[in-house]
């Protein structure tokens, strides 16, 4: 029997002495994962398994993980680390820990050649990490006509995006074009040297980036853990098949 590659998924983590609204849980720091990531690499025929923030246990974890994943969240990343000199109104709570290990984390993934992909935040994170900046607020700084934050349910889908040929994430998914759902107010403005974008959205948002000196790394903005369209489970397939 061949084994299911083990795909670590960093757990998101809130300190309600930072963020009030978090106590409702505790009032204590508590760790959390939406359930849609595991179900979604479960799905794909991968194992989850979830990484609490021990740097003491990153070899471990490094050699434990076939594959890594980077998930979204209701937060933001601290503007200073891409060199941002202000922050802007908007921005949500900051979870320095969380960033700080996922950092940590995905450069041994990486380093280790193993494979790696970013979920919306996750995608803003390998972008950063790498060089590359983001729009702190999206409506402010580049308004459009796609509200890039659905209401609705994100298993509907809330704006097409094209995919471009001959990359990665080309080869993974069917067809040049389909539609993705939209939850975040963040994204990226400047691409990271390391990066070249993959999908983009009809108003040009970056909306996939992928890095060609790894050989499996890419990001995306949408989540495609709600499974809206079948090209969301070719690419989380096609993930978790590098992994194995």
């Amino acid at each position: 029997m061949s084994k299911k590659p083990i795909i670590g998924i960093p757990l998101d983590s809130v300190d309600p002495t930072q963020e009030l609204e978090g106590s409702w849980y505790s009032d204590l720091s508590w760790y959390g994962l939406r359930h849609r990531y595991c179900e979604a690499v479960a799905h794909a025929g991968g194992i989850p398994l979830p990484l609490p923030y021990h740097y003491e246990c990153l070899d471990d974890y490094c050699n434990l993980i076939d594959g890594l994943l980077l998930t979204g969240g209701g937060f933001d990343i601290e503007p200073t680390l891409y060199g941002a000199d202000y922050h802007h109104p908007k921005v949500t709570p900051l979870r320095p820990k969380r960033t700080a290990f996922e950092v940590e984390i995905a450069k041994a993934t990486l380093k280790a050649d193993k494979p790696v992909l970013g979920i919306c935040a996750g995608m803003q994170l390998l972008n950063v990490m790498h060089g590359g900046t983001l729009f702190q607020d999206l409506p402010d700084e580049t308004p459009s006509d796609i509200n890039h934050r659905q209401t609705q349910p994100r298993i509907h889908h809330q704006h097409p995006v094209k995919i471009i040929k001959d990359t990665l994430l080309g080869r993974l998914v069917d067809g040049e074009h389909f539609h993705v759902n939209s939850i975040h107010h963040q994204a990226v403005r400047k691409v990271s040297d390391v990066f070249q974008v993959n999908a983009h959205a009809p108003d040009g948002l970056v909306e996939g980036i992928e890095a060609l000196q790894y050989r499996f790394c890419i990001g995306v903005q949408w989540h495609p853990e709600f499974h809206v369209c079948d090209a969301d489970i070719a690419l989380l397939k096609g993930f978790v098949e590098a992994c194995g």
